[in-house]
């Protein structure tokens, strides 16, 4: 068993037998926590939480219940155990042995990876800090500090391969990632759905439904890598992140559920009347949140990730799965956007080098775990008889990043001009009388087993608790 120690930092890396190590970390902690005590859940850093905490990495070990004040979690650095026969398995250095340190000729690359990732732990932190003051249930607000707390500590996890292979710039990047603020205008976070607010439990759904979905990939790719210590790091995180996603996946469902009731309740099938959130106006936040994500990718056509591919950085999602590992003549075909006869749009096929395709292969494997997810969605719709599906709106519409960025479309991707999309734009995303309407809906429902009106309870309890169970102690 790989079991965490009881430092001061919790961690199964020996960090005792590294003292230069231990001291910069340990100098770090404090600011930590100062971030987390002015950036994190705001109004419940005094009240125990029943909460999953890591006692071990071994399946059935990693997650001990119990009530914890969040400024007491136990944050710290925790990899799956080491396979000393491990090789590269992809790129230019298949079959040669995992690098234990940082190459020279990749060290910018492999810190410019880290640093991404590490920025978007805290930034989901700072976007959600004020949810709790509106929480649905005390269920909802339990599994709200669960992810925050989680988190917080797969910021934990970059800092330490930051402070522990790349010295002093490691140093100042973690110093950084303390310093950026969401949204905020002069330090913004790296990613631009980091920025984006999240003002309301139906954004906090979509978010970690879809963002963090985007997550799971990425460190997915990230855990195939050839260094070994991120491979480690990240295939433990990702044991935490199919929480946050699941906090997502049913969450939606209960709100579409709720949704469908009301429907039913009223001869006019009017939602809103009822104070539930209608499906259309779900589908709506589904296109903003579900684009968001889709530019976390990155570019369709990429040198960087055809560098990080070639390097045995970063690999595809599950990459044992396929049989050419190196990619070095394959191609892959994606769309281009050209200008065509009178200033119109056209749309064609390219063939590029499949390496510099690896965020676009990336990207449809996320699109279609995301069409599972609303494909379980429109069960519900249908168990209830109701004739309404949600969809994904096309990979062109709402595009900021790659070769879409500078078209309008309609959510079946077909082009607009400017004057039409704007015209039309609230039709497929939120506008401000939506935001409003769903912040009128945020009322905290504190009663243990009590579940505010627009969402329906979830099917069971967390760790075999019941409904009833008091998640958060308030008093």
């Amino acid at each position: 068993m790989a079991h965490i120690s009881d430092e001061k930092i919790p961690n199964n890396v020996n960090l005792s037998g590294d003292r230069r190590l231990q001291r910069a970390l340990e100098k770090w902690q404090p600011k930590y926590l100062e971030w987390w005590m002015e950036m994190g859940p705001e109004g419940f850093q005094a009240n125990d939480i029943y909460l999953r905490t890591a006692v071990s990495v071994e399946p059935g070990g990693w997650a001990h219940f119990d009530y914890v004040k969040m400024p007491d979690y136990r944050w710290g650095i925790f990899l799956e155990p080491q396979r000393e026969e491990r090789v590269h398995h992809f790129g230019d250095f298949v079959g040669q042995p995992a690098w234990q340190e940082v190459p020279g000729e990749f060290r910018n690359m492999l810190r410019r990876l880290i640093v991404t990732q590490g920025d978007t732990e805290p930034a989901s932190v700072e976007q959600q800090r004020r949810l709790g003051s509106t929480a649905p249930s005390l269920y909802d607000l339990r599994n709200l500090f669960q992810v925050n707390v989680e988190e917080g500590r797969h910021l934990w996890a970059m800092v330490y391969l930051l402070q522990s292979y790349f010295g002093r710039d490691g140093r100042e990047e973690a110093e950084e990632l303390l310093l950026r603020r969401s949204g905020n205008a002069d330090r913004p976070r790296i990613l631009g759905a980091f920025n984006e607010p999240t003002n309301h439990w139906l954004s906090f759904y979509m978010f970690t439904m879809f963002t963090d979905r985007d997550g799971k990939y990425q460190l997915s790719a990230l855990s195939e890598s050839g260094f070994d210590p991120l491979s480690r790091t990240c295939k433990f995180m990702l044991t935490e992140e199919a929480h946050h996603m699941f906090v997502g996946e049913t969450g939606v469902q209960r709100v579409i559920d709720r949704s469908c009731q009301l429907m039913k309740q009223d001869a006019n099938e009017d939602v809103r009347a009822q104070g539930g959130i209608d499906l259309p106006t779900v589908q709506k936040y589904l296109n903003l949140w579900y684009t968001l994500s889709l530019d976390l990718f990155g570019g369709e056509v990429s040198s960087n990730a055809s560098d990080a591919f070639a390097a045995g950085i970063k690999g595809r999602h599950r990459e044992g799965r396929y049989e050419d590992h190196s990619c070095l003549e394959a191609t892959y075909t994606v769309e281009t956007v050209e200008n065509g006869p009178g200033g119109t749009m056209q749309i064609t096929d390219k063939e590029v080098p499949m390496r510099t395709a690896m965020n676009e292969i990336l990207r449809k494997e996320y699109i279609k775990d995301c069409q599972r997810g609303v494909d379980k969605w429109n069960k519900t719709i249908a168990k209830h008889g109701i004739n309404f599906e949600l969809r994904l709106p096309s990979e062109r519409f709402h595009r900021h990043i790659g070769i879409y960025s500078d078209l309008n479309t309609c959510i079946d991707g077909n082009p607009l001009s400017a004057e039409e999309w704007e015209a039309r734009k609230g039709e497929w995303l939120p506008n401000a009388d939506d935001e409003k309407y769903i912040k009128s809906l945020m009322q905290r429902v504190t009663k243990p087993g009590q579940f505010a009106g627009w969402i329906a309870p979830p099917l069971r309890g967390i760790n075999g608790q019941p409904f009833e169970f008091e998640y958060v102690r308030l008093s």
